[in-house]
């Protein structure tokens, strides 16, 4: 299994779900991509492949300034993980082909 494709996501924060478009292309341990959400578009950074796992940092703006640290494990065609939130925890994600 590879992490190419494209994602419908549902993050569960603490201020209330947030969905958006996950975007990833994979290339043996890289991994590139864009995370979508409320009309801003994010690429992702530090991201590395490592057996069936996948991580990836996101800087955002809105609602407020955060590097946002996912962990994420594809089940068939869906992706799921955690979400490191900085300061305020962690969060929960999953996602179905976009």
């Amino acid at each position: 299994m590879t992490f190419n494709g494209s994602w419908n996501t549902t993050m569960k924060t603490p201020m209330g779900d947030r969905s958006g478009k996950l975007t990833l292309a994979q290339d043996g341990t890289t991994l590139s991509g864009t995370m979508e959400s409320d009309g801003n578009n994010a690429e992702i950074s530090n991201a590395t492949v490592s057996g069936d796992t996948a991580t990836w940092d996101v800087s955002v703006t809105t609602p407020m300034p955060i590097t946002l640290n996912f962990t994420a494990q594809l089940d068939g065609d869906n992706i799921s993980g955690q979400v490191k939130l900085g300061a305020f925890g962690n969060a929960t994600f999953s996602g179905t082909p976009a």
